[in-house]
């Protein structure tokens, strides 16, 4: 098959690409501007998910669109917002295939979008998916948990604090939940939809063997780094609510309330998806020792 995929640029983008090509696919990767460090055989197609007018014509030709655009955190200065990014993106793409004559479609959404979500992050996925599931198009739709993978934001961010400082803090107690899933695994599913018609017209959430709460992913890559012993500095939840609303305005400050309401609401699925896909996702923490061993 011929893909065009959009955001295929960034982190879980490497791992579709190699897993793409490994499987005998083409694909054609929409880029802000051409460049070098693709694999082999990578068709670079500039243009701009908010623009259509930019890519719709390389969408033409293709057999299936894969779209991964998402943020964690806005930027309204500079024109990055959950809305803008994922409901007007995702929605250019959709029309993109539709006008080109494209059938199949794949959308990457996030575990724990659903109606009348708390967070923005998850209010915009969620209406992303709608537009994807109101087309004509043969779609599949996956919502993976924290994903996790050598060049991954959120786990070589904890491990940084747990390598460079005496304590990490915490926000609450810790005890929320989540179900960590490789990029590699994500990837793997993304491809073999693409031959399982089975997979038309259905929603996975994508979750790892390992339900670890917070507390415990923290030790896990303690472990993993050589610390037999994470220290933690639990800060109230009712501090942090009061506290972030006026310093998420600054890009240096870590967190936003946006990504506070989705980590204590905790992030873990059924594990139904393997009964698809038919393998068994790779182990939290020897996964992460592939990357963070000194």
């Amino acid at each position: 098959m011929k893909i065009f995929l959009a955001g295929g640029t960034g982190f879980v983008g490497g791992h579709l690409r190699r897993a793409l090509i490994e499987k005998g696919h083409a694909i054609r990767l929409l880029v802000h501007k051409r460049g070098d460090g693709f694999e082999h055989g990578v068709e670079q197609a500039e243009g701009d998910v908010t623009r259509p007018e930019t890519f719709a014509e390389a969408v033409r030709g293709c057999d299936a669109t894969i779209n991964l655009v998402g943020i964690i955190r806005e930027f309204p200065g500079r024109g990055v917002t959950f809305e803008r990014l994922h409901v007007e993106a995702t929605g250019n793409v959709v029309d993109a295939a539709v006008k080109g004559g494209v059938r199949r479609h794949l959308q990457m959404s996030a575990l724990g979008t659903r109606p009348g979500a708390t967070s923005k992050y998850h209010q915009t996925k969620f209406r992303a998916e709608e537009y994807v599931r109101a087309s004509s198009l043969d779609w599949t739709i996956f919502r993976p948990s924290l994903i996790f993978g050598p060049k991954d934001a959120f786990v070589n961010m904890l491990a940084g604090y747990v390598r460079n400082y005496p304590a990490v803090p915490v926000i609450g107690d810790g005890k929320y939940r989540l179900q960590p899933i490789s990029a590699d695994d994500v990837a793997r599913c993304f491809v073999l939809a693409l031959e399982m018609p089975e997979t038309v017209g259905k929603t996975y959430e994508l979750c790892g063997s390992d339900r670890l709460t917070y507390n415990e992913m923290l030790d896990a890559i303690g472990r993993v780094i050589g610390k037999s012993h994470v220290a933690k500095i639990h800060n109230p939840l009712g501090i942090m609510k009061m506290v972030v609303p006026f310093l998420q305005g600054f890009s240096s400050f870590p967190i936003t309330m946006d990504q506070i309401l989705m980590l204590v609401e905790e992030n873990i699925c059924d594990g139904k998806w393997r009964e698809t896909f038919k393998f068994e996702p790779e182990r939290f923490e020897s996964g992460i020792a592939k990357y963070l061993r000194p």
